[in-house]
């Protein structure tokens, strides 16, 4: 029997104030995010100090949050919301964040701070890779929290029938759960493509960028891989995910948006391993990214 999903996607409230599962989603993939970075620091695998990472990061979750909001916006919204509700902008919480957004948004932000601290951009980038799927991951389990972005319509035994699918029905939730306990849901059952790419944009490339990168690699090695899998990954999901209401398939009866964007990420990875077959093995450098910081002078 299909999986009637009832989740409610507030955790807690606190007077007039909701927090979002969502939200705390994306709060523990940064929190995640920033402990492991902090410990393959330490291993000096990005030799700087703690207060320079701690630039990073901040500049990274800032890039995160404005890339991909913003980028959600322009490509999946009709812009009309520029107009008749700006604010629409900042309701985070309601979902609709675009990986793609993002990781514009922490390229640019691991730019300015590569400029500022004097480090190869794509050490910074290489660094950086294998934390990604922690937040990956978890904004996944977000979505499925909300019961959004749900996949096409399976008779798979772990399909899951989301209430949020079923608006034609015009259906109180009482209503729908005694129909689904009655068995008149099973058609509706869907695949659960959060979950989907919960294990292999999070668990998958955590695990293989996190192995691949305990071993010095050379320059862009690490970046290409992550670009390479995600884009694979996401292209194939795809193919059981319902495209975005307001766009459909772009062309060929079965190509999204998400499809068009991950393209790019396939080259990019692909070019960047063959970039790499000649850069230079970047070593861990312990002692330089544990140096006491210099005394300040005395005038």
């Amino acid at each position: 029997m299909p999986y009637f999903h009832q989740i409610d996607p507030i955790a807690f409230s606190l007077g007039p104030l909701s927090v979002h599962w969502y939200g705390i989603m994306y709060l523990l993939g940064f929190a995640g995010a920033w402990v492991l970075g902090e410990r393959r620091r330490r291993q000096g695998r990005l030799p700087v100090s703690h207060e320079a990472f701690s630039d990073l990061a901040f500049y990274a979750m800032l890039g995160v949050i404005l890339g991909g909001r913003i980028w959600y916006m322009l490509s999946y919204v009709s812009p009309s919301w520029i107009v008749h509700d700006p604010l629409a902008l900042f309701r985070v919480w309601d979902g609709g964040m675009s990986f793609h957004g993002g990781l514009l948004g922490v390229l640019l932000a691991g730019g300015f701070w590569s400029h500022r601290h004097h480090v190869h951009f794509f050490d910074t980038i290489d660094f950086v890779a294998p934390l990604v799927p922690i937040g990956l991951g978890l904004g996944r389990l977000g979505n499925f929290i909300n019961g959004e972005l749900w996949g096409k319509l399976t008779d798979a035994p772990w399909g899951v029938i989301f209430p949020t699918a079923l608006d034609d029905l015009h259906k109180t939730p009482a209503e729908l759960h005694q129909m689904y306990v009655a068995g008149q849901l099973n058609g509706y059952a869907r695949h659960p493509s959060q979950l989907y790419e919960f294990a292999l944009e999070g668990v998958v490339m955590f695990v293989v960028l996190f192995v691949f990168s305990m071993k010095p690699r050379r320059r862009y090695a690490v970046s290409g891989l992550f670009a390479l899998l995600y884009g694979v990954f996401r292209f194939a999901v795809e193919f059981v995910r319902v495209p975005d209401a307001q766009l459909g398939y772009l062309a060929f009866g079965w190509l999204t948006m998400g499809q068009v964007q991950s393209l790019p990420l396939i080259v990019v990875g692909l070019a960047l391993l063959w970039l790499s077959r000649r850069a230079p093995i970047r070593e861990p450098d312990p002692i330089a990214a544990n140096a006491p910081p210099a005394a300040a002078k005395v005038g």
